[in-house]
C-alpha cells in the first residue's frame, strides 16, 4: 500500500510562521480550510514550487520516490493550465497510445486531440488537464480546488470521475478545497487547517457527523446548509 508520512512541514516568511503541520497520506485525503489557511502553500511545498523568499523545512518519507514523474497536479483554474494556441495533442508529452488510454480514462474521445482549448467546454478542459496528469505513472495526485471554475453539473461529474480514477488506478489523493461538499464522497480522511495549523483530523464520515471544533462546525454548516448529502 502506498503511503506518505509528512513528519514535519514548516513554512516561514521572515519571522512569521505560515504553516506548521504533520500528517499522513495513506488513502484519499482532503485538506480543508478557509482562504489563507495554508492549503495551497502546503501543495506548493510538496511540488517544490514555493519562492526562495520563504523558508521551508520538510521531513517527509514515503514508500515511493516523490518526484516529477510520481506526482500529478490539477490546478485550481484549468483554463490557464493549457496553451490556448496549441492543439490538445501537443500538450501531452507521451505516446499516441498513452494519450488515447488516458483520454479513455476521463471519458473523452480522441477527437479532442485535434482541437484547441477554445473549442472545448469547461468540463472537457478539466478532463484534458486530468488526462495530462495521468499520462505519467503517478502515485500521488494533488488537486487544488479543481471544481471551483465549474458549474454544478460539471462539478459533480468531475467528482464522480475522480472517484472512479482513484479506484481504478489505486493512487493516493490529496484534495485541497474550502468546499467540504466536494470531497464527502471521494476522500476517506479529512484534515481541517486553520491559520497554518491542523486543528482536527480523522475519518471524513466521523468528522462530518461529529466535529469537535467550532471552526469545523462552521465550515460544515456553511457548506451543507439547506443541502442533503449521501452517506
Amino acid at each position: 500500500m502506498l503511503h506518505i508520512n509528512i513528519n514535519k512541514l514548516e513554512i516561514k516568511s521572515k519571522d512569521k510562521k505560515l504553516v506548521n503541520i504533520s500528517f499522513n497520506i495513506t488513502d484519499s485525503t482532503a485538506l480543508i480550510g478557509e482562504s489563507g489557511s495554508g492549503k495551497s502553500l502546503t501543495l506548493k511545498a510538496l511540488l517544490n514550487l514555493l519562492p526562495n523568499s520563504l523558508e521551508v523545512k520538510k521531513d517527509i518519507d514515503s514508500n515511493f520516490e516523490l518526484n516529477y514523474n510520481s506526482i500529478g497536479f490539477i490546478p485550481q483554474n484549468p483554463f490557464t493550465s493549457l496553451s490556448t494556441m496549441t492543439k490538445i495533442t501537443n500538450q501531452f508529452f507521451c505516446s499516441e497510445e498513452k494519450k488515447e488510454e488516458v483520454l479513455n480514462l476521463v471519458d473523452l474521445d480522441k477527437s479532442v486531440l485535434k482541437k484547441f482549448p477554445s473549442q472545448l467546454s469547461g468540463g472537457q478542459i478539466q478532463r484534458v488537464v486530468i488526462a495530462i496528469a495521468l499520462s505519467r505513472d503517478i502515485k500521488l495526485l494533488l488537486l487544488d480546488e479543481p471544481t471551483t471554475a465549474l458549474d454544478e453539473e460539471n462539478k459533480n461529474n468531475i467528482i464522480d470521475l475522480l472517484n472512479e480514477i482513484k479506484k481504478r488506478l489505486n493512487i493516493l489523493i490529496l484534495f485541497v478545497t474550502h468546499d467540504i461538499n466536494s470531497i464527502k464522497d471521494i476522500c476517506k480522511n479529512i484534515i481541517i487547517l486553520k491559520n497554518g495549523e491542523i486543528i482536527e483530523k480523522g475519518l471524513t464520515n466521523d468528522i462530518l457527523s461529529t466535529p469537535n471544533e467550532d471552526y469545523t462546525k462552521r465550515l460544515i454548516n456553511s457548506t451543507f446548509k439547506n443541502k442533503i448529502f449521501r452517506t
